[in-house]
């Protein structure tokens, strides 16, 4: 008897070791410190030239630390004038560890055209919180830190590693997720929480969750004429502006080719499920019919719907000229590209000059040097399952699809080094209503608490599977 108890006891102590335990602390009880750090993240100005994404690493790895991670487990890639910080969750076994991902930069943010509010400080405001990152990505990131303590506190041991990876220049250059990708290759998969987030329709029902499974690529051209410029009391119909001008409206007018994937095909057909009108007809036909023109063209008149059809290009900036009594000497615009994944940065500088049909138009590539990927299809069905879960437990029975943004993130630089990654966002909203990388950045309030439970639950989740 005495040796059956023991080894019943010891059984009893592994799986409290192996699992979250019964005294968890619930999701409200974590929302306080949840909410204070989304709170000092937001008043972070985490955006390229104020070198303060280093400050909000050391923030949160003093966080981890507080919480029973060893300094030794906590790591910090210093890149230029920003950083990405490392953390590994040690797991029981010598299987091979997975990815949680995030970043900790934001776009800039002009006050004068936020209503209200300030865009560094997190508001309460009806029913959404508002501040620059609250949806873009700080609400994850802080989100995954949280789940890391929490978890931690517990007691918690995965049976595999996980690791918490968060970069500082996504919105930027992307050398940090180069730099960490590049050296944690060998994980088997990465999630990114700054993926395509769960949808609800004007009446805050919830249609669909993606997992995305593809991007499109990034890459700047730079459109330049030149003139011989001149005194502006002697005007010369050479003049770089007016080449400029026609130039670009020529890309304005230009349309790649239709293209379409197995993803793209699955998203349309699901997402035309639960929509109306001509929008929906035409996703529906094309999923069934990709060779159909009409439907295409409907699609494309969409400004949401037409990236996951095409590459798509458009003018973002525009310099000219050097005084206001002088004729230009030269005019550059920049034209911002998003490609289709399997097309290339060099085919779309070509497709681009043939618009112009101009061979004093001079077109060409940006610094960085643009960085495409491959995509992850199918997901593993593992990761496919856990997910749903997830995303069941809070809404039962939601469709749950893989989906292509229009957008990139980090992502593809994990997939370059051979780690199939998927974007995951438990976050759900209205179509256009989060206001992303612009005025009035926002976040409903229900969803802060709704990602705190999607997250303590698919992690140790997805640690177990195979």
């Amino acid at each position: 008897m005495a040796t059956t108890s023991r080894i019943g006891l010891a059984v009893c102590l592994a799986m409290a070791l192996s699992a979250p335990q019964a005294f968890a602390e619930t999701t409200a009880q974590a929302m306080p410190e949840y909410m204070d750090m989304l709170a000092y993240a937001i008043s972070v100005q985490t955006v390229k030239g104020k070198d303060q994404v280093p400050a909000l690493a050391r923030y949160f790895a003093e966080k981890l630390e507080s919480a029973g991670f060893a300094q030794a487990d906590i790591e910090t890639i210093p890149v230029g004038n920003t950083e990405a910080l490392v953390v590994r969750y040690r797991g029981k076994g010598d299987g091979k560890p997975f990815i949680v991902h995030g970043h900790m930069d934001v776009v800039p943010a002009n006050a004068e055209g936020w209503s209200d509010h300030e865009p560094f400080k997190l508001v309460k405001d009806g029913p959404y919180y508002y501040g620059r990152g609250v949806a873009d990505m700080k609400d994850q990131t802080v989100a995954l830190v949280e789940t890391f303590m929490r978890l931690k506190r517990e007691g918690y041991v995965p049976q595999r590693d996980i690791l918490l990876t968060l970069t500082g220049d996504e919105e930027t250059d992307e050398f940090t997720a180069e730099a960490v990708a590049r050296r944690y290759h060998d994980a088997e998969f990465a999630l990114d929480a700054d993926g395509w987030s769960g949808e609800y329709d004007a009446n805050l029902k919830p249609v669909l969750f993606g997992v995305v499974a593809a991007e499109k690529g990034y890459a700047d051209f730079l459109v330049t004429a030149a003139s011989p410029g001149g005194h502006s009391s002697e005007p010369n119909p050479d003049n770089a502006i007016y080449k400029l001008s026609a130039a670009m409206q020529k890309i304005a007018a230009y349309q790649f080719p239709v293209e379409y994937n197995g993803i793209t095909l699955a998203s349309f057909k699901a997402m035309s499920a639960h929509m109306q009108g001509p929008l929906a007809d035409a996703l529906r036909r094309f999923a069934e019919h990709p060779g159909d023109a009409r439907a295409a063209a409907v699609i494309s008149a969409n400004p949401s719907y037409v990236g996951q059809i095409r590459t798509t290009c458009v003018a973002t900036e525009f310099t000219s000229g050097h005084a206001r009594n002088a004729l230009p000497e030269q005019a550059a615009a920049n034209v911002n590209c998003r490609i289709f994944p399997g097309d290339t940065v060099a085919g779309v500088q070509q497709q681009l000059q043939h618009a112009v049909a101009d061979s004093a138009i001079k077109v060409s590539v940006q610094d960085p040097a643009p960085v495409l990927g491959p995509i992850s299809y199918p997901v593993l069905p593992q990761v496919m399952a856990a997910v749903t879960q997830a995303v069941h437990e809070r809404f039962p029975g939601i469709e749950v699809i893989p989906v292509m943004i229009p957008a990139s993130s980090d992502s593809r630089h994990f997939r370059n080094h051979g780690v199939p990654t998927w974007g995951v966002s438990p976050a759900f909203a209205k179509p256009g209503d989060v206001h992303a990388h612009g005025y009035n950045e926002r976040i409903l309030a229900s969803e802060l608490p709704a990602s705190l439970d999607f997250w303590y639950e698919l992690l140790p989740a997805l640690a177990k599977a195979k």
